[in-house]
């Protein structure tokens, strides 16, 4: 009974199946054939589209790592991956306008260019210009005698000695000294025996007396001595001169028993308390410094201790040799630190005249003739503009004109100038037609190597690679030293790791890494 029963159920299944496929089969019939008015099928709504939007033109591929090499069928690169597909019309293949440049965003970022926003900011200065110490010159003495004589005795007799004021320096003999005082003594006792007599003879005398003192006076006699004489009434056969200031014997002619003439100096004397720095500071800086600036003076014998002082005087002349105009700091020198003849670091502080746009240092690219910024427009593209330069700082430089504040501009614009020579083009001259992507790519320098890593200075951003040979270049295998574009590459670096790399060179001589990876 169960098996009669099973046995119908099959057929009837394979009934239904039967007329099922026959429907099927009659209705695709109906529907696909040639005098069917149906719905389109998917085929025909495919042509449709690619006939109302057409395929872009398939022009070639490129390195996918932006090396010089494209291909007009897809390959791979060395490390396994493929060539980029470059389309008529793409963003590979759009021209840039006659003053922009444009490099693919994967180099940009690869290559590590910065960039930043020019800022209205104050452009606060520090002139730094070099000095050596000198002598105040109101504090320098010579002793020079207004007499003819011969130096008897010595009592400093050695240069670089310090004295102090009123310290006995030499002792002369003048016959002219002796006759003088002699002269005065004979006034002295006259004027004493004649004070009985008549007005004129007295009168006379003391007139006579007067002139005898002043002429020793004249000759820079001291009034301790002439007060001796006076109260002796005996001439002395030697004279002593002593020290009008405290200081430092800097000059010293006198010899023991030489012979002098009047106005000769025999003994230069300054004082050291305070002294002098004259710093040269270059003309384009001159403008800028003012009597009253302070300034910090730093002297290569005390690397720990800064000196202040102020500027007290602009000299009015300028060196044709150096360009530079000589500028006066004068500062207290305790302890006698400060020598006459040492260099000195000056730094002088200028106040900002205001806000102004600027630009970091970095941005300017100076051809001696114009000066050019690179000013990011977005998406790979970078317009060059001819500035005007005015005031610098330390770090920024004011732009006059060619950027408004907010816009960003390159900060490290050399690498880009070396590696892609589209950049140079552009820079060369505003106007040119912008260059071709496949001219482009040809013109790009980089070479691949592989190597082992041998050590790393991520301070100074370097890594040392023993690589082998380089097709490109023709090198044989070596050990030497490469830069990296960006810090970022050399976190995973170890010395031992076996590493494959791309390098290019930004200067002469000089070889940095764009991409590294084991």
């Amino acid at each position: 009974m169960k098996s009669g029963t099973g046995w119908v159920l099959g057929a009837l299944l394979a009934a239904l199946a039967g007329a099922g496929g026959y429907y099927a089969g009659t209705r695709g019939h109906a529907v696909n054939g040639p005098g069917s008015a149906g719905a389109p099928t998917a085929a025909s709504s495919s042509a449709g589209d690619a006939a109302a939007k057409p395929e872009k033109k398939l022009l070639y591929y490129r390195n996918p790592m932006g090396l010089p090499d494209t291909s007009p069928t897809p390959k791979k690169d060395p490390m396994g991956m493929d060539y980029i597909a470059v389309y008529a019309g793409g963003a590979d293949d759009e021209e840039a306008p006659a003053n922009q440049v444009r490099i693919s965003t994967d180099k940009v970022q690869k290559l590590g260019v910065r960039t930043e926003a020019a800022q209205l900011r104050s452009l606060d200065k520090t002139v730094r210009a070099s000095g050596r110490i000198e002598p105040d010159e109101r504090r320098v003495v010579a002793i020079s005698p207004k007499f003819e004589g011969y130096v008897e005795r010595l009592h400093v007799n050695v240069t670089g000695q310090a004295v102090g004021k009123g310290q006995p320096l030499f002792e002369v003999y003048s016959p002219e000294l002796v006759s003088a005082q002699r002269e005065y003594a004979i006034a002295v006792q006259g004027v004493s025996a004649l004070k009985d007599a008549g007005g004129q003879a007295q009168m006379g005398m003391q007139q006579l007396a007067d002139a005898s003192l002043q002429r020793l006076r004249n000759w820079d006699i001291s009034e301790a001595q002439i007060k001796a004489l006076t109260d002796s009434g005996t001439t002395t056969r030697t004279l002593t001169f002593r020290s009008p200031v405290s200081g430092i014997v800097m000059e010293k002619k006198a010899l023991q028993g030489m012979r002098f003439m009047p106005g000769e100096a025999l003994y230069q004397i300054a004082d050291l308390s305070n002294v002098w720095v004259i710093a040269d500071v270059f003309e384009q800086d001159i403008g800028l410094v003012k009597n009253g600036t302070k300034a910090t003076v730093n002297i290569n014998a005390y690397p720990d201790k800064t000196f202040g002082g102020r500027v007290t005087y602009i000299y009015p002349t300028l060196n044709p040799e150096t360009r530079t105009v000589p500028v006066r700091v004068e500062l207290a020198n305790p302890g006698g630190r400060l020598k006459p003849g040492m260099f000195a670091q000056v730094e002088l502080p200028v106040a900002a005249k205001g806000q102004v746009v600027t630009v970091p240092v970095s941005a300017v690219i100076d051809s001696g003739t114009r000066q050019i910024v690179l000013v990011d427009k977005g998406v790979g593209r970078f317009e060059s503009r001819e500035v005007k330069l005015g005031a610098r700082s330390d770090t920024y430089v004011e732009v006059l004109d060619g950027v408004d504040d907010g816009e960003p501009v390159v900060v490290a614009a050399n690498f880009l100038i070396d590696a892609e020579s589209n950049l140079k083009a552009a820079l060369g001259g505003l106007g040119s037609p912008a260059p071709d992507p496949k001219a482009s790519a040809a013109k790009t320098v980089g070479h691949q190597a592989t190597g082992t890593v041998d050590g790393v200075d991520v301070k100074d951003g370097t890594v040392s690679l023993s690589h082998g040979p380089v097709a490109s270049l023709k090198w044989p295998a070596m050990t030497m030293e490469f830069k990296v574009a960006n810090a970022a590459l050399l976190q995973a670096l170890q010395p031992g790791a076996k590493v494959n790399f791309e390098f290019v060179e930004r200067a002469p001589g000089e070889w940095v890494i764009t991409n590294i990876k084991p």
